[in-house]
């Protein structure tokens, strides 16, 4: 009884030192989110000038991380929402919606009017109903700069059918926040864990979270028994069995002023339904057998159609105080449920290369080579895999095809230029953190992710499948060369920051273009008002101020405070007319 009400009253305790800890960094975090929401907010003037569903045939996607890539339930088609890029010196943002079809080996882009503001690390979910519908929520935007960072705490759908975007709102869901997990669940969304950073503080995230798919209400989960501690990027699947599984994942903690510790947890737990209790949940830790991931983050998970769990990639950091070093992963783990095992994935290689092993193999055992006997086939290139260590200590595990004897040998590469090297030889997924995966018809896809060479974040747009019935080879899909993507060195310059904000509007010239179309296009949009000829801001504002606060309160929902609104609609006008002022300027010009 007493050490029963000693592990309740810890348990009060920890749960209210993590309130104090949210509290205070909702309290610091406000006012840059609220910066933030202005510039979110002229982001969406841009996309509130799309009035019809447009289709164009398109290129593949530009590079990009932590975006959502799913599967469609009834078509042969994959669904690429959102997600991030990094040139050196800026991020960009994405709400682009792309449609890559299986059969046509094709991508096309889909326009739709309102979809949500451009996002990363977000959760996407694919459930059948009514024609398909893909549930997106939460994630995070940052800054050009990449210093501050606004947290989603929306839900839209996408109604694959119609091709329309619907925003859900519903009070009682889950605080803003990224790097969570969402999977469905029978009638029901999960959400677990994810984290919350402003410029100077961070809060990980355990709780749990349904969301009805036929009341549209949110409901908080209270599951009984010890669960895992707070985390984001782990692992969450449904199990044949109906629990869901939650694996690994990332945290950090500050350990004295400025100095923080992350954890890569390597823990697994259940989270069981009580039989007869409905909206009761029980977590159970489990210990499964077999080889098990080696310890890493930013891993990618799918699920397999024989139910089991597929992990890829990620990297494993290695901490110092003043240094980071990282190990990036290109390896398949195959989680199985139904016997609580993990093994490693080998591929068995295509069949015409089976047997050449073989008979290279015999040969070898004859010790015979075909110079000895006179013969004149070219002898086969060593294929080596091992780690270099950057200059600043970062530790890249490569592969290196080495000339046989006889032929000329170039000179060892430099450490970043072996990485870049590394990553586009051969017919299977370089080590990579953060990619996208969905399966398909018994295929899994891998699409982009980063990996790092040296002081260089190298962000990827390959696309590659595997047979998982096969499991002979990896097969390439979309080709990419990563050392002809731009990388621009830190700056502190003014004329840089300058031009942030049209950073963030798109990740490449084709974007660039667009964007000022949408500009130009915007300026002449009757469904703003125009400024009159010789007219003053200050006149503009009072006279369409109250304009401008219908279209901000339709942007942030009704539960948005004045004073927030307030600010958003200035911004929003200001944007406009800063938008044709450079329109009317480039016509005169």
């Amino acid at each position: 009884m007493g050490k029963k009400g000693k592990k309740e009253k810890k348990g009060r305790g920890a749960e209210k030192t993590a309130a104090k800890m949210e509290k205070k960094v909702s309290k610091r975090s406000r006012k840059e989110e609220e910066d933030l929401e202005a510039l979110i907010a002229h982001f969406q003037t841009l996309d509130a000038k799309k009035t019809q569903v447009t289709e164009t045939p398109s290129s593949p996607p530009t590079p990009r991380l932590n975006a959502s890539l799913s599967a469609h339930p009834e078509k042969d088609e994959l669904i690429l929402f959102g997600g991030e890029y990094f040139n050196g010196q800026k991020t960009f943002m994405y709400n682009e919606l792309y449609i890559y079809s299986i059969r046509k080996d094709t991508w096309t882009k889909v326009d739709i009017p309102g979809p949500p503001p451009r996002r990363c690390a977000h959760q996407a979910v694919v459930v059948p109903q009514s024609g398909g519908q893909l549930w997106v929520f939460g994630g995070e935007f940052a800054s050009p700069d990449g210093e501050q960072f606004y947290h989603y705490k929306d839900l839209w759908v996408l109604h694959l059918a119609t091709k329309t975007w619907e925003q859900i709102r519903s009070t009682g869901g889950p605080s803003g926040r990224s790097g969570h997990r969402m999977v469905a669940w029978k009638r029901q969304l999960i959400l677990f864990g994810g984290f919350h950073e402003s410029t100077r503080d961070y809060i990980y995230y355990s709780d749990v979270y349904a969301f009805s798919l036929d009341t549209f209400q949110w409901s908080k989960l209270s599951p009984s028994g010890p669960g895992p501690t707070p985390r984001s990027g782990c692992l969450m699947a449904v199990t044949p069995q109906g629990s869901i599984a939650i694996y690994g994942g990332y945290s950090k903690q500050r350990v004295r002023k400025d100095v923080d510790k992350g954890t890569q947890h390597s823990d697994m737990f259940l989270l069981k339904p009580e039989e007869g209790g409905e909206g009761k949940w029980t977590w159970a830790r489990i210990n499964p057998s077999g080889v098990k991931p080696t310890p890493r983050s930013g891993f990618s998970v799918a699920l397999a159609p024989n139910h089991q769990i597929l992990v890829f990639g990620g990297v494993c950091d290695e901490e110092e105080e003043e240094s980071l070093e990282g190990s990036f992963f290109s390896d398949l783990y195959i989680y199985d449920p139904a016997r609580s095992r993990w093994f490693a994935a080998q591929l068995k290689g295509p069949k015409s290369e089976k047997k050449k092993r073989r008979r290279g193999k015999v040969e070898e055992h004859e010790g015979a080579t075909e110079e000895e006997n006179g013969g004149t086939g070219a002898p086969e290139p060593l294929e080596v895999i091992k780690e270099v260590v950057a200059e600043d200590g970062t530790v890249i595990t490569i592969k290196q095809v080495l000339a046989p004897s006889g032929l000329p040998v170039r000179p060892p590469p430099k450490a970043e230029d072996s990485a870049l090297e590394a990553s586009s030889t051969g017919q299977e997924p370089c080590p990579r953190s953060n990619a996208m995966l969905a399966v398909k018809h018994g295929l899994l896809y891998v699409y982009g992710g980063m990996f790092e060479a040296g002081d260089r974040q190298v962000t990827l747009s390959d696309l590659y499948c595997l047979d998982l019935h096969k499991m002979e080879e990896w097969k390439t899909l979309v080709e990419m060369d990563p050392k002809s993507q731009e990388w621009l060195e830190e700056t502190d310059s003014e004329e840089d920051s300058s031009s942030d904000e049209e950073g963030a509007e798109g990740g490449d010239e084709d974007q660039e273009e667009d964007s000022t179309e949408d500009s130009a296009e915007e300026g002449a949009d009757p469904q703003h008002p125009e400024m009159a000829p010789g007219e003053q801001y200050e006149e503009y504002l009072s006279r369409t101020e109250q304009y401008w606060l219908k279209l901000a309160r339709n942007h942030m929902g009704p539960d948005a405070k004045e004073k927030k609104v307030l600010k958003v609609a200035h911004a929003m006008a200001k944007a406009f007319i800063d938008d044709a002022g450079q329109d009317m300027a480039r016509a005169q010009h």
